[in-house]
This record gives C-alpha cells, sequence and structure tokens, in this order.
C-alpha cells in the first residue's frame, strides 16, 4: 500500500495550478481546512473556481483566500453569512463571480460527480430565477431541471484522524461535504489532526476509504475559524 502522508501543508498543495478547480470542505466553521487554504494562499495559485457551502468568515480561511484575489468565481449555497464581509465587496465590484447553487443540489451535484453521474433531474429551482435558460422536462405531471454533476482539480479536506493510506474519519458536523468531495475530486488532500498507524482505525468507522485520498498532512492543533475571527485575526 501506498504511504500518502507528506511533511507539510505547503508540500501537499505546491502543485496545485492556477486555474484550478477546488472543492473545500466545511460547513461555515465545521470542517474547515484552514491550514490547507493558508498553505494555498502561501502557495499562490490565482484565478480558481472555488466550491463550497459558503464563502467563508472574517479574514481567515476561505475568506483569506477569496480577499488574497485567487478566487475568480464561487460555486456556492450562501454567499453572505454571519462575518461574512470580503466576497459581497469583491462579487459586486465583478472581481468573483457567483455561482448560485441550492444547498441539497450542490450535494447531490458533487456526489452525481464523484459517481460518474453526468447530469441529473432536480425539481428544486423550478419557477425561480435559478430556472431560468435550464433545460427542462415533465415527469409525471411535475417540472424538473436538469443540472450537471460537479468534479474538481483538487479537494481539501479537514479529518479528526487519518492513517497513511489515507483512510480518513471525522468529527461529528464537520464530516458534511467532505466525504463526498473526495470522490469527486481527482486529488484529495486531507488535513487531519494526527496521522495514525495502519490498523489504528477500525475500518467499520472509516467514512472516506484511502482510495479516494492521495495526500495526508498531520495538523495536530488546527485553527477554530470563529475564534480567529473572535480576536480580529487576518491572514497573511
Amino acid at each position: 500500500m501506498i504511504n500518502k502522508e507528506v511533511s507539510s501543508v505547503a508540500e501537499a498543495v505546491a502543485d496545485i495550478l492556477d486555474g484550478a478547480t477546488v472543492m473545500i470542505g466545511g460547513f461555515g466553521e465545521a470542517g474547515s481546512p484552514i491550514e490547507l487554504i493558508h498553505a494555498l494562499i502561501d502557495q499562490g495559485a490565482t484565478n480558481l473556481t472555488v466550491v463550497n457551502n459558503n464563502t467563508g468568515t472574517g479574514e481567515v480561511g476561505l475568506a483569506a483566500l477569496i480577499k488574497a484575489g485567487r478566487v475568480s468565481t464561487m460555486v456556492c449555497s450562501y454567499p453572505r453569512s454571519a462575518n461574512s464581509k470580503v466576497f459581497p465587496e469583491l462579487y459586486r465590484s465583478g472581481h468573483t463571480a457567483l455561482e448560485l447553487v441550492p444547498q441539497g443540489t450542490l450535494a447531490e451535484r458533487i456526489r452525481a460527480g464523484g459517481a460518474g453521474i453526468p447530469a441529473f433531474y432536480t425539481p428544486t429551482a423550478v419557477g425561480t430565477p435559478l430556472g431560468e435558460g435550464v433545460e427542462r422536462r415533465t415527469f409525471d405531471d411535475r417540472d424538473y431541471l436538469l443540472v450537471r454533476g460537479l468534479t474538481a482539480d483538487v479537494a481539501l479536506i479537514k479529518g479528526r484522524a487519518a492513517d497513511r493510506h489515507g483512510n480518513v474519519v471525522y468529527n461529528k458536523t464537520a464530516r458534511n461535504f467532505s466525504p463526498l468531495m473526495a470522490m469527486a475530486a481527482k486529488t484529495t488532500i486531507v488535513q487531519a489532526a494526527s496521522v495514525v498507524p495502519i490498523g489504528e482505525l477500525d475500518p467499520e468507522v472509516v467514512v472516506t476509504p484511502g482510495i479516494f485520498v492521495h495526500r495526508v498532512v498531520a495538523v495536530p492543533n488546527p485553527g477554530h475559524e470563529a475564534e480567529l475571527v473572535a480576536a480580529g485575526v487576518s491572514y497573511p
């Protein structure tokens, strides 16, 4: 089996290219891989399309990546939430584009992409501006919209623990979109609070199997977005 552990977050994100599509796990603060995102800022990749539930808060993590001008398009469900002050300004200025996707549809688009399903029909957004110009069909007297599955070049994910083969477990709701994103990306990079010896993770509780993970890096004391925002931290 392949040892997928790398020595640093910088090494983990070193080959992410300009123009890449990057899925970033997290539901608000829960499960946000802050250290990997900050390493991506330092690495310098730009013109990124980022897929996430929201657009970050404060000036750390995803919000810091957007503030640095590295994100050309956000694909998300909640572009403005509590303490979200970076993205709205860049969106209004025309610097960062937005593809707004209902949350359930976003999750299913990612799942479909990971399962090799190119598109599917959903009734969500029928009759709203999001449905304008979208192919529509009627099944059993109900209208549905055709939406595309989502895939990515890279997924950045935060786990509670992982082993060197890339098997990952999560901390409760920090799991959120991450297992789906791991399946939908060409390269999945996981930061974990601990990287444990092979065999220590109970296979019955592994959520993301190592077949979907390409790199693992230990981040023993990950930052917590709410605490950083409350302290007024800005990155870099």
